[in-house]
């Protein structure tokens, strides 16, 4: 077996597991789906490795991490590599340009666990670079389609029946709307087009003839789509998935309102309720300048109007109003005038069984 390795496309396909020998700063900026973060140094000794390398060069700042990572501390970075090895046999070690870090490393965890271990050749940079390239729409062979239909039609739900989907969504960990964010952060930028590069890759490799994505604009909360890419899904025919308001309404009420209060609960025990209430407060609060000074004061009346019977009484269906004014006279116009601009694209409509039916007929 070669000790180093740039086959990232077999990385990607095999969901190969990756050592991140870089500082827990360099790894939280940005790092790869099946990467975990177990340093050769810590942030405070990189950073006095730096200093050390500015103020005297290499050799002195290779001198100075190797007295800083000895004795207790480069035994406990070993057995947590030799620990990682053991549960996964094919793991690789990389760090930011394959380098010294990542040379050093290796030599230490093979000398542990007996037998050679990969380095990845070109380190983070250089894989990153490969998936960079492959966030371009150019080297697609799948045509898009776009998967459209107004807030709370079960969009969503529907993708989970499909295999050709690549979920935006679930790879901004955002749904995509002002009352989206879960409570567990986005990922980083960085992370997100990484993420979304694996997918696609694996995606392509499957082979399938459509890229289903759901419709979205170019940002899902506060991470945002590569340009060229975002016009690659657009030039996509659109399936238009038509639910009745009533519906629409449980399905948003199920997801934000009961799924969402049991999220928080487990989040924040006693408190979640509030936290919950909070959030959505939050949520309304910015969106209030086009929801009109009127609409905003009636919608966080029902709110908390709900929010008080759900305290007294444990019932929850009074959110259900709030939740269908929002729908009908702030979301429903909005997608219609987007969706006005695309109606020459509409290849199909109708709904969520009919919808399913066709996307699987033509992919």
């Amino acid at each position: 077996m070669s000790k180093t390795t740039n086959d990232y496309n077999r990385l990607v396909l095999e969901d190969i597991p990756l050592i991140d020998v870089r500082a827990p700063v360099e790894f939280s900026a940005g790092a790869f789906p099946n990467a975990v973060n177990l340093p050769l140094m810590n942030d405070e000794e990189r950073h006095q490795v730096g200093i050390r390398y500015k103020q005297a060069g290499q050799d002195s700042a290779i001198a100075l991490g190797l007295e800083l990572v000895r004795g207790e501390i480069k035994a406990s970075r070993i057995a947590a590599w030799r620990q990682f090895i053991a549960d996964n046999p094919t793991a690789l070690i990389y760090c930011f340009r394959g380098g010294l870090r990542s040379r050093l490393s290796q030599e230490w965890a093979e000398a542990a666990v007996g037998r050679e271990i990969q380095r990845l050749e070109g380190g983070y940079k250089a894989f990153r670079t490969y998936l960079m390239e492959h966030l371009e729409p150019d080297w697609l062979k799948s045509i898009p389609v776009v998967l459209g239909g107004r807030t709370g039609s079960g969009k969503t739900l529907l993708l989970q029946h499909l295999e050709n989907v690549v979920d935006l969504e679930a790879i901004a960990n955002h749904r995509g709307s002002s009352f989206g964010r879960f409570i567990n952060p986005q990922p980083t930028q960085i992370n997100f087009e990484n993420n979304l590069a694996w997918a696609m890759i694996q995606h392509e490799h499957a082979g399938h003839s459509l890229m289903v994505v759901e419709d979205e604009g170019r940002h899902i909360g506060s991470r945002y789509l590569p340009k060229p890419l975002v016009e690659h899904f657009a030039s996509g025919d659109v399936v238009l998935l038509e639910t009745p308001l009533e519906e629409r309404t449980q399905i948003t009420f199920d997801e934000y309102v009961v799924a969402a209060q049991l999220k928080f609960i487990a989040a924040y025990g006693d408190d979640g309720l509030f936290q919950w209430v909070e959030d959505i407060r939050g949520s309304i609060l910015r969106i209030r300048k086009r929801l009109g000074g009127e609409r905003l004061k009636r919608i966080n009346q029902l709110l908390d109007a709900a929010h008080q019977q759900q305290l007294k009484t444990g019932a929850v269906e009074g959110h259900k109003s709030w939740v269908e004014v929002l729908l009908v006279e702030y979301y429903d116009p909005m997608y219609d005038y987007q969706l006005e601009k695309k109606k020459e694209k509409i290849s199909f409509r109708g709904g969520a069984d009919d919808v399913l039916e066709y996307v699987k007929s033509i992919g």
